[in-house]
């Protein structure tokens, strides 16, 4: 089995270099999986057909990490998702294959939508190709400071579209937690409390940002042209508002979690 591969960095504090803040997931740039291999579709089957629900990232060619709230439910069953690799383009080109099993973190569902992360095993492979390729993950212990750029990509709906045919990137900057829990207090939602496992970002201004479709997607961090997974999308309130910022689950709290699940 291929080892993951995990960033030794107890403390990012860089911020993003040269390269230029895209603005549409909601409010994103349309952009190409040669930027994001580690990325994937997560589809759904629905009745008969199959269609883009939502996102992960590539841990091993036989594992997938995602949001549990992407692979849970009255009705759900494993082999009613599978995995989209290698194509800018929703719904189609790339490879596809069908998921086996599914490792929802067990304290998901305990406190609203905390500890939304999930490992995911494929029934095959997925064979690594320049558009198909393992992702990095955060170090256990790592933290992000208040107001530093990170990446958000998805298929979801955009401000102008319910889904979006090709994939989207922007740059959006991590907020305040106790700034963003106050606010989403406000909402009075049992589902929305904000945690320590968990990391805000969005626009200052408002939209830009993570929106329906979107969820399991990777929170990248840019350390200089490193491309490390520090978040998993998981809710917000709309799309793109300044006052109720997209809310990742934080994956440095669970990867120890993660490289047991893939070990076992």
């Amino acid at each position: 089995m291929a080892s993951l591969k995990v960033w030794s960095l107890l403390l990012l504090t860089a911020v993003v270099g040269s390269k230029n803040v895209p603005s549409r997931i909601a409010g994103g740039d349309s952009t190409s999986i040669e930027y994001y291999p580690s990325a994937v579709q997560v589809d759904m089957l629905l009745a008969i057909f199959w269609s883009q629900s939502c996102s992960g990232t590539i841990l091993t060619s036989r594992y997938i990490l995602s949001a549990a709230s992407c692979f849970s439910g009255t009705l759900f069953l494993p082999r009613f998702r599978r995995v989209r690799a290698g194509s800018s383009y929703r719904n189609t080109d790339g490879q596809v294959v069908v998921v086996e099993e599914v490792f929802n973190n067990p304290a998901f569902g305990e406190n609203g939508l905390d500890s939304d992360i999930s490992v995911v095993r494929l029934t095959e492979p997925l064979i690594y190709n320049p558009v198909v390729q393992q992702g990095t993950i955060v170090a256990p212990g790592s933290t992000i400071p208040d107001n530093t750029p990170v990446i958000q990509i998805g298929w979801g709906a955009s401000l102008d579209e319910l889904a979006s045919q090709t994939l989207q990137e922007t740059t959006v900057v991590t907020v305040n937690r106790q700034l963003c829990s106050m606010n989403y207090e406000e909402l009075d939602n049992d589902n929305f409390v904000i945690t320590e496992n968990m990391i805000c970002a969005g626009a200052p201004a408002g939209g830009r940002g993570a929106c329906s479709g979107d969820a399991g997607g990777p929170l990248y961090y840019d350390n200089n042209g490193a491309l490390i997974v520090v978040g998993i999308i998981s809710f917000q309130e709309g799309c793109g508002n300044a006052t109720f910022p997209s809310v990742n689950t934080a994956v440095s709290p669970f990867t120890n979690w993660i490289i047991d699940t893939v070990s076992q």
